[in-house]
């Protein structure tokens, strides 16, 4: 048996529903020529090395298979014919497997390996977006509170500003109610002063006169 590897590139925006359906369909075509799976390492999302499709990104898979050879030419007519592949390249990674169930154990050992890494990021994953929604919500709620803080704040110096107006207006009404007395009290007093102006005038008048006539 030959072991082949097929490089994928996957559009980076599928569905992981969307990814199984793509290497179920191709563990249909391995074991319909009698081939053998034996590993799906996922390489994560990738910049491609150029443009494709307008995608500038990829999620990248080594699949990994037992064969004489004759799979081949079908596997790959799947990919191409499906539009979620952006690329695809097959090689021949060993000519002569002489110990297959040796081989399919260890590719066994090595996707377990993988899938408990991947749980291990997702858990660390979980954990981040659950930090970084406590983080949120901590300064969402500190906004809020520095929010009604200002506005109480604001209340008050709103409240001291109508009692100082208020105050201020009542200080300008007696204000005006005592220049009005005064301008009251002035015609009064006008003819009193008009009187005792006249009286003097009077007297001085006398006085002349009896100064001629001595």
């Amino acid at each position: 048996m030959r072991e082949y590897e097929t490089t994928i590139i996957v559009q980076p925006e599928i569905s992981d529903e969307g990814t199984a359906a793509i290497f179920e369909r191709l563990e249909g075509i391995l074991a319909d020529s009698g081939s053998i799976r034996l590993q799906n390492e996922s390489l994560g999302k990738r910049k491609l090395a150029y443009e494709i499709r307008r995608f500038h990104k990829g999620h990248y898979y080594i699949y990994s298979f037992l064969s004489d050879g004759q799979v081949v030419r079908p596997l790959e007519r799947a990919l191409r014919l499906n539009e979620s592949i952006l690329r695809f390249m097959t090689i021949l990674a060993d000519p002569d497997v002489t110990d297959v169930e040796a081989r399919k154990l260890e590719a066994a050992e090595a996707e377990a390996e993988q899938e408990r890494k991947a749980q291990e990021r997702a858990a660390r994953e979980e954990e981040e977006a659950k930090a970084r929604e406590d983080e949120e919500a901590k300064a969402r709620a500190d906004a809020e509170r520095i929010a009604i803080e200002t506005a109480a704040a604001a209340t008050e110096e709103a409240a001291a500003a109508s009692e100082e107006a208020g105050a201020a207006e009542e200080a300008g009404e007696e204000g005006g109610d005592a220049a009005e007395a005064v301008s009251e009290a002035a015609p009064e007093a006008a003819p009193e002063a008009v009187a005792e102006e006249s009286a003097a005038d009077d007297a001085a008048g006398d006085a002349e006169t009896k100064e001629e006539g001595s």
